[in-house]
């Protein structure tokens, strides 16, 4: 693996991680909404990564382990989580039915929260592999003087 291509991997670990972050941050945001442009309360979203490939599944299979390289992550779809919805008891909610039920969000904060964290120190783990390879390539320009 060449400098810039471990650079590069740490590089799209960043991106896909970033974004992580913001669909979280969405989701914590809409907690409490109830009523989207599409009329029905919000549905909470889920990235799917994948990697990167820019070789075809028959030339993997031919080349061996050694001649692997690796090309980094990336975000291959945001979908929505299929769990059932909340039902609340609010007869004062505008959105309430006959029956006085709320249909909310399938966000739960907690579980928000322990992605946040999870997804941050995927984050840091990437920017200090990219640190690590930055001091390597310094090292070896120091050597050569």
């Amino acid at each position: 693996m060449s400098f810039f291509n471990s650079m590069n991997v740490s590089a799209t670990g960043l991106t896909a991680q970033r974004l992580r972050m913001d669909i979280i941050s969405q989701n914590i945001a809409n907690v409490n909404t109830t009523k989207t442009k599409d009329g029905g309360p919000y549905k909470r979203k889920v990235l799917l990564f994948e990697e990167q490939s820019s070789t075809d599944f028959n030339s993997m299979l031919n080349n061996s382990i050694n001649n692997y390289t690796a090309s980094g992550v990336k975000v291959s779809k945001i979908i929505e989580d299929t769990a059932p919805l909340k039902s609340v008891y609010d007869p004062s909610h505008p959105e309430a039915d006959k029956d006085g039920y709320v249909l909310m969000p399938n966000v739960n904060t907690v579980e928000e929260m322990v992605n946040m964290i999870s997804a941050n120190r995927s984050y840091e783990a990437n920017v200090t592999a990219m640190n690590a390879a930055k001091s390597m390539a310094m090292k070896s320009l120091e050597i050569g003087k």
